[in-house]
């Protein structure tokens, strides 16, 4: 599960859910191919730039890896190797995103390599903007809003440009660029064929949601109490009329760039810090190989007890955001190393997940009698790829298997070296802008971080690995469908908010001050779920991205239900509207409420009442308070979405060609880092 930088009220300009600006050491890199001289690098002054470049509705930042130079050469090697099986895999991110992806940005990127023509122009500076964002989303269809990018250029333009340089893209990949085909990469909306109208490719185009549930509800898993994650690792298709699943796997769909992720994978294996590891490591081979579930089950158990060492790393297809139904997880690597200090002062969450679990509002039936293996540590990136890069997200929980969650436990991380940079990247504007008066400005100024910091623990560590589901009922991607996530995102949110209002967490010494720390938690999220996360999204668009629709609903749901009370307050002045919590306590009643009534629909599988409070309160928007905050959000130039360049790490080797050492460097920028990852990790054809 991620936990995503979303929030666009705080201190800084993206503040994205900042964890651990105060705590932080680390040791990171990126990847990058053998041929690494021809990668182009720049050397930093003293004082580090985080930003590197802004353009559309986005701005690139840079990320630091001190500590680097504590590792061991074994180690660096480590981390070397799994980055590199992470980016040799990137473009299998790209063509799950969109079939027609690769061949529209190695289209793109041949025109903006080779065209010598007038670079000054209007419609050559749209075409850079858009290739940019195409870079940055995997794809034409953007990273949050799923809707397709459109262009500020010409189809004649476009057509100029390809003649010019000898560029060949035509047919569908050309026109959908510029017409209404496939404008949503995943379709969320109520009351139709979400598969059928989602531009994802994990499905034929000619697969229906029926279609889907029907073919898995055939699948029955050996072991009933262990279920396989079906669906998975494949795409649906029909041939002939017949559904047939396209495994990802070495001579499978996306074999070619798969066999160069397990060529790295086997030497990372080799120079493994321990032999937890190592097996943990073969067996993630052994199901590149194969595309076998219970393989990766019993990854996945390897992997969650694996905790000793310095390096981890996130590897394969994980996430099913992307799914408009849940089945199918993206791409995506992690390669990460642990930040000791931090994570020894926040193992206290960890160690105390028992008594969270017995003193939530969840009914008894819903409780877990023994939470187990929940490891929390605060580590530094080393690299990333496809679904985590360029938009990473700042906290993960995995595995995501309930049952390996309940027999084993699971590994959460809070990513601190990227919290860090969104820290230095920006400004308070924007909560100037949005806070009710001085009381909560100085709240957030003194407390938001640490506020953040710890909502992010409590979602990752306590959240996700509480409750658990009645005997008999079903997975909740089988149950909850298309809500699945959302209802999942939402409440581990509660979860945290439910905590971060209780003194128990002073008396664990993670707050000098509780109830101040939990106040201004109350004030951000309130004041995102129901104001400026909408600078995400244009006048007149629902909600559909699943972290956003759960801030809403959470915080609408608490606004509704305590107006009798005025709990929140909608407040009209100078014709801006803000809100204003008058009762911290009442509202921490109520976010216990709506936990305890998430948890219970998870727990039964109760469909009509996610539908319900999912569609009543997460999705329309007000329409009045939408005009209100873009008109507000019209005077700051900082884009409302950030990503990152990845270091990039240069081996040294001797007249053997043996590694002697291993060097951190930062990109040039934006552009020479996604051509350069194009040239050098390029693996799979234009159509698969």
């Amino acid at each position: 599960m991620y936990y995503l930088c979303v929030q666009l009220n705080k201190t800084n300009t993206m503040n994205l859910k900042s964890i651990f600006k105060i705590f932080f050491v680390a040791m990171l890199f990126v990847a990058c191919k053998d041929d690494v001289k021809e990668a182009k690098v720049e050397k930093l002054a003293t004082e580090f730039s985080y930003n590197v470049e802004q353009f559309a509705d986005i701005k690139i930042l840079r990320y630091q890896i001190p500590g680097w130079d504590n590792l061991t050469l074994k180690e660096q090697k480590l981390v070397y190797y799994l980055t590199e099986a992470g980016l040799a895999g990137r473009d299998i991110m790209w063509d799950q995103n969109y079939r027609h992806n690769l061949k529209i940005r190695r289209a793109l990127e041949n025109v903006y390599s080779e065209y010598t023509g007038d670079t000054s122009s209007d419609n050559w500076k749209a075409f850079e903007v858009y290739l940019k964002r195409v870079w940055f989303s995997n794809g034409i269809h953007h990273h949050y809003s799923n809707a397709k990018l459109k262009p500020d250029f010409t189809k004649e333009f476009l057509s100029e440009l390809l003649l010019s340089t000898n560029t060949k893209l035509d047919g569908s990949a050309f026109e959908v660029i510029f017409n209404d085909e496939d404008s949503k990469k995943v379709n969320q909306a109520k009351d139709v064929d979400n598969v059928a109208l989602s531009a994802v490719n994990f499905y034929g185009p000619d697969v229906t949601s029926d279609d889907v549930i029907n073919f898995y509800k055939n699948k029955k898993s050996p072991n009933a109490e262990r279920p396989l994650s079906y669906g998975l690792n494949s795409q649906l298709v029909k041939e002939n009329g017949v559904l047939k699943e396209r495994v990802y796997k070495s001579g499978g769909l996306y074999g070619s760039a798969i066999n160069e992720v397990i060529k790295w994978l086997e030497k990372a294996s080799e120079v493994a810090e321990n032999e937890a590891q190592g097996n943990a490591i073969d067996l993630l081979i052994k199901y590149y190989m194969t595309g076998d579930l219970q393989t990766w089950d019993d990854y996945n158990v390897a992997w969650t007890a694996a905790t000793e060492g310095n390096v981890d790393y996130i590897n394969s297809f994980i996430e099913v955001y992307n799914d408009p139904i849940g089945y199918r997880g993206s791409y995506e690597t992690i390669v990460q190393i642990n930040d000791f200090d931090m994570s020894k002062k926040m193992a206290v969450l960890s160690e105390n997940a028992q008594w969270f679990e017995d003193n939530s509002p969840l009914m008894d039936a819903h409780k877990k009698d023994s939470v187990v293996g929940v490891t929390y540590k605060v580590v530094t990136v080393a690299g990333e790829a496809g679904d985590a890069s360029p938009s990473t997200p700042i906290g993960v929980n995995l595995p995501n298997a309930n049952w390996i969650r309940k027999e084993v436990g699971s590994k959460s991380v809070s990513l601190g070296n990227i919290i860090h940079a969104y820290n230095n990247a920006g400004s308070s504007g924007r909560l100037k802008e949005f806070v009710h008066d001085d009381e909560e400005f100085e709240l957030e100024e003194n407390y938001g971080q640490l506020a953040d910091k710890l909502h992010t623990a409590l979602h990752e560590v306590i959240g996700h690995a509480s409750g658990q589901i009645d005997p008999g009922v079903g997975e909740t991607k089988e149950t909850l469908k298309n809500y699945a996530s959302t209802l999942e995102e939402g409440r581990a949110d509660l979860v945290g908010l439910y905590y971060l209002y209780d003194s128990k967490l002073q008396e664990l010494g993670l707050v000098e001050d509780w109830k101040k720390v939990g106040m201004a938690a109350y004030d951000g999220y309130i004041r995102n779920g129901l104001m400026t996360q909408l600078i995400r999204l244009n006048l007149g668009d629902d909600v559909e991205e699943a972290h956003m629709r759960n801030r809403q609903w959470v915080s609408a749901w608490a606004f509704e239900k305590g107006q009798k009370d005025n709990v929140i307050e909608k407040v009209t002045r100078d014709g801006k509207t803000y809100f204003n919590i008058n009762d911290y306590d009442k509202l921490h009643e109520l976010f216990g409420q709506l936990l305890r009534e998430t948890q219970r629909i998870k727990s039964e599988g109760d469909f009509e009442a996610v539908e319900e409070l999912v569609e009543g309160y997460g999705v329309k928007v007000d329409q009045a308070i939408h005009t209100d905050v873009l008109e507000r959000n019209k005077q700051f130039t900082s884009a409302p979405y950030s990503g990152f360049v990845n270091p990039v790490l240069m081996p040294v080797t001797n007249d053997a060609g043996e590694i002697t050492a291993i060097k951190v460097t930062q990109p040039e920028g934006f552009a020479s880092q996604m051509l350069y990852y194009s040239k050098n990790y390029n693996h799979l054809p234009d159509v698969n």
